[in-house]
């Protein structure tokens, strides 16, 4: 049986539950914990990332771009956007809110053990999306 992206992306996007009912929610998906670029992270965690990104875009849309499956292995790009109304956390420091319209590009490599992720390696465009709203002057090359 196929992974259901279409469930995972939901989980990130639209509004969630309770904390219990959205730990259940996140637990039939993922491994608790799961293992996040390297770092250990529960359920819990995953719900209060979940809701701070939710909070970040009004009216969040989200498009897969691909989906590749191997094995226990499955990378899944898509792009995730909306208008700007929280603040976004980036490896650059945090983004307040712009009011614009801001798009991720995301590529998320999942690994599963018994149907569910136990390993993400996530990489996002953060870079493309910070200079498309001038948070980020890119300077010519000399």
């Amino acid at each position: 049986m196929p992974f259901d992206v279409e469930a995972l992306l939901r989980l990130w996007t639209e509004p969630l539950a309770d904390d219990a009912t959205a730990q259940g929610a996140f637990r039939a998906l993922y491994t608790d914990p799961v293992t996040v670029n390297g770092r250990t992270l529960t359920v819990a965690d995953l719900v209060t990332r979940a809701r701070a990104v939710q909070g970040t875009f009004e009216q969040v849309e989200r498009r897969v771009v691909a989906v590749v499956e191997d094995g226990d292995r499955l990378a899944v790009a898509f792009r995730m956007g909306g208008r700007q109304v929280g603040p976004l956390q980036t490896a650059a420091g945090p983004l307040p809110p712009t009011g614009r319209h801001l798009e991720l590009r995301v590529i998320d490599v999942l690994t599963l053990t018994g149907g569910r992720i136990s390993e993400i390696v996530m990489v996002a465009d953060e870079l493309g999306a910070l200079a498309a709203l001038d948070a980020v002057r890119l300077v010519p090359a000399s």
